[in-house]
């Protein structure tokens, strides 16, 4: 864990990541600044932003592509894409693109899983994952799936929502493996239910993966509104799953390298 910093348009080091909270990362990779699944309020639905609501950045920069893992809300927020701008580039899974051209998005493009779009300099190659993309209560139904992001010389892959999936281990494998993985580690509740990685599970992708850094996401950032009330301290343990699923990763493999964010802490990659 590390200093909190404010996320700026101005182009710093190359290759960096930063974990803005929850399942949203941005990658600047030689200049292509790319989003994952932006929340960038401190409330969605009956979900308040907790631990570091200071690190919500009032505008993230210039963006090049959004890369959208699927449609649930704490995933797909309508307010934050709008925030972005109707023109934002977003790269989507299938089933999604129709329903957000109808919310007003112009630049939205489906891309199925084993697909590669081109985003500047970046190769975005959508990959599986093992989640339902319902959007509740009623609709529309879209696939969710990851991404692997190809460029300035590093491999990255954004999980989104996932469990663990058959394929895993091959999206490590190839191209000369991954440089980064972004991986879900928990959600917002107080229990997961199915299509999701615990820290021990997260540790186990680690295994298949192969990624020579990993970050925890989906952890510690989104809680419902009456959390604080029915769990009395409860706060005070919103680092646990990530710090479990960085000590699994050293039991498994004392060489594998993870890294801790704290919302708003870019992290440097291939150093």
């Amino acid at each position: 864990m590390g200093e909190h910093r404010r996320v700026s348009s101005d182009r710093i080091e190359q290759r960096t990541a930063t974990w803005l909270g929850h399942a949203t990362v941005l990658l600047e990779l030689d200049g292509v600044r790319l989003l994952t699944d932006p929340v960038l309020r401190d409330r969605v639905a009956f979900l308040r932003r907790v631990g570091a609501p200071d690190a919500v950045p009032d505008a993230v920069g210039r963006i090049d592509a959004v890369l959208l893992s699927h449609l649930h809300h704490d995933h797909c927020d309508l307010w934050s894409l709008r925030k972005l701008g109707a023109q934002t580039r977003l790269v989507v899974p299938p089933g999604a693109g129709e329903w957000l051209r109808g919310q007003g998005f112009r630049n939205v493009s489906e891309l199925a899983a084993g697909r590669s779009v081109q985003v500047a300099t970046a190769t975005v190659t959508a990959v599986p994952a093992e989640h339902d993309g319902f959007r509740v209560p009623f609709g529309p139904r879209a696939a969710a799936q990851g991404y692997i992001v190809s460029a300035a010389g590093v491999r990255c892959y954004f999980a989104g929502d996932t469990d663990l999936f058959a394929g895993m281990r091959d999206l490590g494998a190839t191209g000369g493996g991954l440089d980064l993985a972004l991986l879900p580690v928990w959600g917002w509740g107080t229990s997961l239910g199915q299509g999701h990685l615990d820290p021990s599970r997260a540790a186990d992708a680690v295994t298949l993966l192969e990624p020579r850094l990993s970050v925890p996401i989906h952890w510690g950032t989104l809680l419902p509104l009456s959390y604080r009330s029915l769990r009395p301290g409860a706060l005070r343990t919103l680092h646990l799953p990530a710090t479990t699923f960085a000590r699994q990763v050293r039991a498994r493999d004392n060489d594998r390298r993870v890294v801790v964010a704290d919302p708003g802490q870019r992290v440097m990659m291939g150093a």
